[in-house]
């Protein structure tokens, strides 16, 4: 007769990498003093509103929409002013002298170069690319698609929280209905317990039947308070990720039973996994980005234009020979072209690690299809089981019920020992744990594969 049963342990929590936090409305979740109840989405929607790692990939996500920004203002021209006020050391002047045509005066002196010590300057300048071998476009491309690939980020860490958030409210809840479980049990053992002791000092029990069920009876209380603990932790586990204060109790509000789930037919959620997961789409807008840095790294070889152009109003104006102390405005345009012939292989070096970047990418994004392909695959399967699995618990439960509804009937007859609906109890017991462990399987099984899918 086999009494030895160990609670199956609590489903881990996994850990992952955690989209934009979305504020929770204060009506959707009511607390009655200490007790928050809550459904698996409210739950979920508090955490992404809560959550740090989706703040810092928002503010990631913000950097790399101001740097596509930045890449697309190389295009446009660059206006700089600037003023300046400058006091000069005395210096001799320059003078020359010239002749003139009146006799009172044959010669003139005239200054070349005065004595101005105080300088003052205002001057705008401009410029702007006129033909760059490709580079401004390659960058903004990169930068376009390092921001796409950001959100991508984002949405794949909220992604992340989703399924942390949903694994912790599922083991929170099927470790409470192991506790209820293993305090109905522990309610039928103490009736036992009785009424062994009862038969016991009339002569129709021996004292091992007694031992017996009383042991059970403590092996069921330790069970439960193991279920307890993992409550407990389960229940801290939501706290950290839903932000709440540790003397917050949880209650589930969400139906614990089978929601209905399609048959999942695998190829059709490999391809949707494909097109949809946030992971793919970041890398292959990382891929684009770095193929881009590659076509900016190659069109360095080109000659580079620009047009470029200022005004100057000073005093005095050193372009206006002789200067004197007077302000003086000055202008110019020009178009200037600048082409690296030679560099020692500098060029020639970035571009082929910007490939070799881009190669990288590519393998790593074939990886991770191969890799998407591989859990959508599993996850299929873990529904198909754990829903296969349920049936067998639903009707272990019926079947372990009914037996022990037969035993205990027997057992008042005096029909049967009192091991046999020991055997009973326990047999019950165990089926309504596995129910309660298949019903978790089936929930997380259901969140696993939405998360491999991208949904």
């Amino acid at each position: 007769m086999r009494r030895a049963f160990a609670a199956g342990p609590l489903i881990a929590v996994g850990l992952v990498v955690p989209a934009v936090a979305e504020q929770t409305p204060a009506a959707s979740a009511v607390p009655q003093g200490d007790v928050l109840r809550l459904t698996v989405d409210v739950a979920v929607a508090r955490a992404v509103a809560a959550s740090p790692q989706l703040a810092r990939l928002s503010a990631l996500e913000v950097g790399a929409a101001a740097e596509a920004r930045g890449a697309r203002a190389e295009r446009w021209p660059q206006l700089e002013l600037d003023a300046a006020y400058t006091r000069r050391s005395e210096v001799p002047e320059l003078a020359i002298f010239t002749p003139t045509d009146d006799p009172a005066r044959p010669v003139e002196r005239v200054v070349v170069f005065p004595n101005i010590q105080d300088n003052w300057r205002v001057r705008a300048g401009m410029a702007m690319p006129l033909f760059t071998g490709g580079r401004v476009s390659e960058r903004i491309t990169a930068a376009d698609q390092g921001r796409a690939a950001a959100a991508e980020e984002l949405r794949a860490g909220r992604a992340d929280l989703v399924l942390e958030t949903k694994r912790g409210y599922w083991s929170l809840v099927s470790a409470r209905e192991n506790e209820r479980v293993l305090q109905d049990s522990i309610r039928a053992y103490d009736a036992h317990v009785q009424d062994a002791r009862n038969r016991e000092l009339v002569g129709m029990a021996a004292r091992n039947e007694v031992l017996a069920v009383e042991v059970e009876r403590d092996r069921a209380e330790f069970e439960r308070l193991r279920a307890e603990a993992d409550a407990d932790v389960a229940e801290a586990i939501l706290q950290r990720l839903l932000a709440l204060p540790p003397e917050t109790r949880i209650e589930p509000a969400e139906p614990f039973d089978a929601p209905p789930f399609p048959r999942p037919e695998i190829e059709a959620l490999v391809k949707e996994a494909q097109a949809d997961r946030p992971e793919r789409r970041g890398l292959a807008a990382r891929v684009a980005a770095a193929d881009a840095a590659a076509g900016a790294e190659r069109g360095a070889r080109l000659p580079q234009l620009a047009l470029s152009g200022g005004y100057t109003y000073a005093n005095p104006n050193r372009d206006i020979v002789p200067p004197t102390a007077d302000w003086m405005d000055t202008w110019e345009v020009g178009v200037g072209m600048a082409w690296s012939v030679f560099d020692g292989g500098k060029r020639s070096a970035g571009e082929a690690r910007a490939r070799a970047r881009a190669d990288a990418v590519r393998e790593e994004l074939e990886e991770l299809s191969q890799a998407i392909r591989l859990e959508v695959t599993q996850r299929a399967i873990e529904l198909r089981t754990a829903e296969a699995r349920l049936a067998v618990a639903e009707r272990s439960v019926l079947s372990a019920a009914e037996g022990h509804r037969v035993a205990a009937d027997r057992y008042r007859e005096g029909v049967i020992p009192s091991a046999e609906l020991l055997d009973a109890e326990l047999a019950h017991e165990r089926a309504a744990l596995a129910r309660t462990q298949a019903l978790a399987a089936l929930r997380l099984a259901g969140a696993g594969l939405d998360r491999a899918t991208g949904r």
